[in-house]
């Protein structure tokens, strides 16, 4: 089931956040600071692309983590995760359209602290 669900969420606005994510990751990555942030972006990006079957764990880390976090909330984390949100929200209007938006706000909620977060 998480099979076909990955495919209908890639062809129905999946590959473009998954898109995104990567833009993002390569902006980040022009810089030498942004490395890590870039590399947290391409990893976010992978799993917008095929979200079906994977989970998020709260977010562990410590004084780094949010540190980062903090900066990227500031930078990046907000347009995505109210990109996020405004799709999960317009899929949500339809039954049909449920499980998808839930996945959005997913990756909205991850968008928003990805680093100490764990992706299983």
């Amino acid at each position: 089931m998480s099979f076909i669900g990955n495919i209908i969420w890639f062809l129905a606005g999946g590959g473009f956040m998954g898109l995104s994510w990567y833009l993002a990751g390569i902006f980040w990555t022009l810089t030498i600071i942004g490395i890590p942030v870039g590399k947290q972006c391409f990893k976010i990006g992978t799993l917008c692309l095929f979200p079906f079957g994977k989970y998020v764990l709260s977010p562990v880390g410590g004084t780094g983590s949010f540190l980062l976090n903090l900066l990227w909330i500031c930078f990046t984390g907000l347009p995505l995760a109210l990109a996020e949100m405004t799709i999960g929200v317009s899929l949500c209007c339809t039954i049909v359209g449920i499980p998808f938006g839930k996945q959005h706000f997913k990756i909205a909620r991850l968008s928003l602290t990805p680093f100490g977060s764990m992706v299983v």
